[in-house]
């Protein structure tokens, strides 16, 4: 009851404070204003980085599957860490659980190859973040492929933004 009792004043106070001070009986006039573009510009997210645009490097090795699984044991990369040659490619498949997507972890991709990641997204780059794959569907059957062609070797985090709280990441060494 005494929720009840707080959520009316609370309720009170904010219609009060919107409901504005005197009215000038001459001023009739409705505005009407299109605020589409701007609300549209608000809710799209803007890149986090602008990184230099490289040219995609394809895939000149072995194309590995990685695994994007959401199901009863939880959220994973599987394998959760893979090896794999400079030239070759991942293909991460969607099984299931999803949307999901492939983003590395800035704090562990040297500044140089940066560009040439992004790019080696292809048509799967999300455009309005740096490092990282579009969503794939929910039901699975889609697939993020990145080429590692053209990226210096060393290990790189990755992690499904939708579900990296709940331990979806991976490692990938490139040798």
């Amino acid at each position: 009851m005494r929720f009840k009792g707080t959520l009316i004043s609370i309720s009170a106070i904010v219609l009060g404070a919107c409901a504005g001070g005197d009215k000038n009986p001459a001023d009739t006039t409705a505005v009407m204003v299109d605020t589409s573009a701007a609300m549209a510009a608000a809710t799209t997210p803007a890149a986090t980085t602008t990184a230099a645009t490289g040219t995609m490097a394809p895939i000149t090795g072995t194309t590995h599957e990685v695994k994007m699984v959401g199901d009863a044991k939880g959220f994973r990369f599987e394998p959760a860490a893979i090896t794999i040659k400079a030239g070759d490619g991942i293909k991460f498949a969607n099984v299931g659980g999803g949307p999901h997507n492939v983003s590395f972890d800035a704090a562990t991709v040297p500044a140089d190859v940066k560009s040439q990641l992004n790019a080696n997204f292809g048509a799967d780059k999300d455009p309005n973040s740096d490092l990282s794959s579009k969503l794939t569907g929910v039901a699975g059957g889609d697939a993020v492929t990145v080429s590692f062609a053209n990226v210096k070797p060393g290990t790189y985090s990755v992690f499904c933004l939708p579900h990296k709280m709940m331990g979806m990441t991976a490692k990938i060494t490139v040798q």
